[in-house]
């Protein structure tokens, strides 16, 4: 079983940046492949950006390309950290951002096996 704690939203204004970090531990856990989703209020889920479990490859939503990213640390081999750098955020970016991570390959779907708590970020414009 793999535990996640993210950490890092809060509020910022637009065109201001934000660095999300998520906490992985648990056997294996730099193996998983670990993902961002956001949910902004009264809408689905949604996928923001994945990544394997070595940290080289990475995928994004077209609405965060060039100004999101991903990376991950796997200092431990039971322990793996991801962030999602934030930059040149927009008030559309307003939702409640969470880690997720799964076995096997990074996908883009909601089909990640453990999740967050989740970090709330607000962007005013």
């Amino acid at each position: 079983q793999v535990q996640l704690v993210e950490s890092g939203g809060g509020r910022v204004q637009a065109g201001g940046s934000l660095r999300l970090s998520c906490a992985a531990s648990g056997r294996s856990a730099t193996l998983y492949s670990m993902a961002w989703f956001r949910q902004a209020p009264e809408k689905e889920r949604e996928f923001v950006a994945s990544t394997d479990w070595r940290g080289t490859a990475t995928f994004y939503a077209d609405s965060v390309k060039g100004r999101f990213t991903i990376s991950r640390d796997n200092a431990k081999s039971s322990e793996s950290s991801v962030n999602l750098q934030m930059n040149s955020l927009k008030p559309d970016d307003t939702a409640v951002y969470y880690c997720a991570a799964r076995q096997g390959l990074p996908k883009m779907t909601l089909e990640y096996l453990y999740w967050g708590q989740g970090t709330p970020v607000t962007v005013s414009s």
